[in-house]
Parts: structure tokens; C-alpha cells; sequence
């Protein structure tokens, strides 16, 4: 694969904060409904956990969508294909704010999701391609700062809003958004911008069958699914549990916004440096993280500070995750890191999912952490077993070199 004339400079190239514009663009769409929660549940007149649904319905769209529109786009130029998605998002926007009720504006988010795992499976192979080989994983932790930076600031101004001026202001000004990414994406990201060489769909799809890509796929939607079992559920759990008023949780989604980006660039600097290392040291730091949080729940001052750590785990793991599919799919890069973006949505699915029925079922709120914990400990496990795995696979190998 070539390389652009930046992956030599020191400098980071002006696309890859294209990139991350797109990305924060995505982000704050994705994860603003979770500080609105409460209040599209009372305009809709469905319940709590219909509403997490909505979080569900974009996640399951990134999942089915992501392969789709990869391998249907695979030999559209690559700043096309960008810009294209984002123009999706814009529009799936736009018919969220005008959605008359919750069947629409759940139609509204599907559409919306369609651009999200392409745009980061696309996306994140570009910016690999725009820096030289020991930065791949710093240049992917800052395209995904525009998903963090989105819940440091994004979330909360969409929290804001939609207490001040109603739901429906948010999803306008997410859509105003979209449109400063497109153009920033149409005006710095290169025409010739290389991601990846395209390779016969049969190629692409062959990458399933190796057992290490469907490990790495597994692991990432066990580890972010805990993530989302408690974080969808994160302003009822802070109003009605911890006793914080809804004008504090703005403040508080600030600190997992913050915490979020400390996570995501201490990830990518520890996965260029030790991969594996970084694998499995961020996924038990994120476990350890949901215990703290299930500790704190009726301690305000504590259950800020494990909101902030909470972040700082969660988007730890992304660069380290997203890297082991693209060291693993060689050959098929391209459908695997979007395949793994909507491994992440999957995992946004199951852990919505499975806080709902958490919740509906009687344990309350309080249990989303702990069952949070679980979810990401069994990803911690799929990815010991493919490090042992990896290690088996070596041995012989080395041992016919010795030999």
C-alpha cells in the first residue's frame, strides 16, 4: 500500500482531523440520546427502556449496514465514499428532529446508523494510510477523539438542549454538524487518498474464516457491550439512584467526555508500543471501572469520579481492539475495521439490550454496573484465549525455524 508524502513528516496530516471532524460529527449523534432519555420517553409516552431501545435500533443498523455499504463501495474512491456518508448522516438527522413519533424516529436512527460503521471502518483504514507504520494506532485514536471529544462536549450540549428547548433542538443541531463535517471532509481529505488496495469481495468476505478476526470481533462486542449496559442507562441512574437534579448531568457526562479522551489517547500510545499488552491491560481496567462505579452509586461525589473513569476505560480499549482486527485481516481490511465498528455497535445492542431487561426485570438501575462488569470480563476472556491461541500457533512455527 502506498504511502502519502505525510506519513514521513513528523506533523500530522490535515485529513486525519478531517476525519476526526466526521467522527465527532457521528459520535455526538450517536450517544447524544442517552442524555435525552427521560425526556423523548415522556413526548413519546413509552417507557425507559423502550426509549434505550432507540440506542439498540442505531447500533443493529451500524451492524447490518457497516458489511453492506463496505463492499458495495469498495471501488468508489475513498474520499467519495466519506463524503457520501456523511451527507447520510445529515439527512438521517434531519428526519430524527422531524419524526412525528417513536416508529419514525426510530426509522430516523437506522438511517442515520447506516453511515456510521462505514465511515469509521473506511475511515480508520485511510488514517493508517496517512502516517508511517510505528503511528497506526495513534492515527486511529485521533480519528476516534471526534467520538470522545463528541461525549465531552457534544452529549452534554445535547443534554442542555433538549432540557431547555425540547429533544427535538438537539437532533437539529447534531444535523448542523453533519454538515461542517461534510465540507470539512470534501475540503482536506486528498482526492488520491489511498485506503487500502481494493480486493475482490470473495477476499474480503474470506477474512471471516480465520479464527483470529472473528475472536477479535467477539471480544469487541463483549467488551464495549458492558460499556452500554450501564452507560445507556446512565440519567436515570444518576437521577433516580445517586439523587443528582437533570440540570447535573450535564456536568457530569463532561467528566466521561473527558474521561474518554484521556482513555483514548493513553490506548493508542500503549497499543504502538505493546499491542497485546494494551489488549488485555485496558480490557481488565475497564472491568475494574464498572465495579467501581457499581460501588459508588449511592455516593455523589464517588459516582462522579467513577463516570470519569468509566470513560477513561471504556475508550481505552477502542484503539487496541480496532488495531488487532487490522493486524489480523490482512488482505481484507477494509470489510474487517468496518465489520469491527459494527462489532462495537453489536456490543451497543446486546449491553442496551441486556440493561433493559435488567432493569425491567426488578434488579433496578443499581444492577447495570455489575452486569456491566460481567459483560466486559467474558470479553477479557475471549481475548486471553486468542492471545494463548496466537502463542500456540507461533511455537511450531518457530520451532520448524530453529530446526
Amino acid at each position: 500500500m502506498a504511502m502519502s508524502p505525510a506519513a514521513s513528516a513528523s506533523r500530522t496530516p490535515v485529513a486525519l482531523y478531517a476525519l476526526t471532524v466526521g467522527a465527532f460529527g457521528i459520535g455526538t449523534t450517536e450517544f447524544v440520546i442517552m442524555g435525552l432519555l427521560q425526556q423523548v420517553a415522556a413526548d413519546l409516552h413509552v417507557s425507559i427502556p423502550a426509549a434505550g431501545l432507540l440506542i439498540s435500533g442505531y447500533a443493529l443498523g451500524v451492524f447490518v449496514g457497516a458489511p453492506v455499504l463496505t463492499l458495495l463501495s469498495a471501488r468508489w474512491p475513498r474520499k467519495a465514499v466519506l463524503v457520501a456518508l456523511m451527507v447520510i448522516f445529515t439527512l438521517g438527522n434531519i428526519a430524527c428532529a422531524l419524526a412525528p413519533g417513536y416508529a419514525s424516529l426510530m426509522a430516523a436512527r437506522v438511517l442515520t446508523s447506516l453511515a456510521h460503521g462505514t465511515f469509521f471502518g473506511v475511515g480508520a483504514v485511510v488514517a493508517t494510510s496517512l502516517v508511517a507504520p510505528e503511528r497506526r494506532a495513534s492515527a486511529i485514536s485521533l480519528m476516534f477523539a471526534g467520538l470522545t471529544v463528541a461525549t465531552l462536549l457534544g452529549v452534554p450540549a445535547g443534554a442542555w438542549l433538549g432540557l431547555h428547548l425540547g429533544w427535538r433542538a438537539t437532533f437539529w443541531a447534531v444535523a448542523v454538524v453533519g454538515v461542517i463535517a461534510s465540507l470539512a471532509v470534501a475540503a482536506w481529505v486528498p482526492a488520491n487518498v489511498r485506503g487500502g488496495e481494493p480486493a475482490p469481495w470473495r477476499e474480503e468476505v474470506a477474512v471471516l474464516a480465520r479464527p483470529q478476526v472473528l475472536l477479535a470481533l467477539l471480544m469487541t462486542v463483549l467488551g464495549f457491550g458492558g460499556v452500554f449496559a450501564v452507560f445507556t442507562y446512565i440519567q436515570p441512574l444518576l437521577v433516580e439512584v445517586t439523587g443528582f437534579s437533570q440540570a447535573a448531568v450535564s456536568p457530569i457526562l463532561l467528566l466521561f467526555g473527558a474521561g474518554m479522551i484521556a482513555g483514548n489517547l493513553l490506548g493508542g500510545r500503549l497499543a504502538d508500543r505493546r499491542p497485546v499488552a494494551a489488549l488485555l491491560g485496558t480490557l481488565a481496567a475497564l472491568a475494574v471501572a464498572c465495579v467501581v462505579l457499581a460501588l459508588s452509586v449511592h455516593a455523589p461525589v464517588a459516582m462522579g469520579v467513577s463516570v470519569g473513569l468509566l470513560g477513561v476505560g471504556a475508550f481505552a480499549t477502542v484503539a487496541p481492539l480496532q488495531l488487532r482486527v487490522l493486524q489480523e485481516a490482512r488482505g481484507g481490511q477494509n470489510l474487517a475495521s468496518s465489520l469491527n465498528i459494527a462489532a462495537f455497535n453489536l456490543g451497543n445492542a446486546f449491553g442496551a439490550w441486556l440493561g433493559g431487561v435488567v432493569v425491567a426485570s426488578g434488579a433496578g438501575l443499581p444492577a447495570t454496573p455489575w452486569v456491566a462488569a460481567g459483560v466486559t470480563l467474558s470479553g477479557l476472556a475471549v481475548a486471553a484465549w486468542s492471545v494463548r491461541l496466537a502463542q500456540r500457533d507461533r511455537t511450531p512455527v518457530a520451532c520448524a525455524q530453529a530446526g
